[in-house]
């Protein structure tokens, strides 16, 4: 069973983390699920990627970024 690669981007201007799933270009729609979680859903329901508003309010990113495998730090 082959693995997903996911994308990981973080903006320090403003504190957004971004996880992506898939890279290609797509329309999508966005779907908060809290106040600092916003879902992108792609074709058929799929989540395409998800954005972590206030990122460092919820996560240790000195411990989490950078992630070296698929991920990048933006900034």
């Amino acid at each position: 069973m082959g693995g997903t690669e996911v994308k990981i981007s973080y903006d320090d201007r403003t504190d957004l983390l971004y996880l992506r799933f898939d890279e290609r270009k797509q329309d999508v729609e966005n779907k908060r699920v809290t106040d600092d979680v916003v879902l992108d859903i792609g074709a058929g329901g799929k989540i395409i990627g998800i954005e972590i508003l206030d990122a460092s309010l919820h996560l240790d990113l000195d411990r989490l970024l950078p992630v070296r495998y698929g991920a990048s730090k933006a900034g």
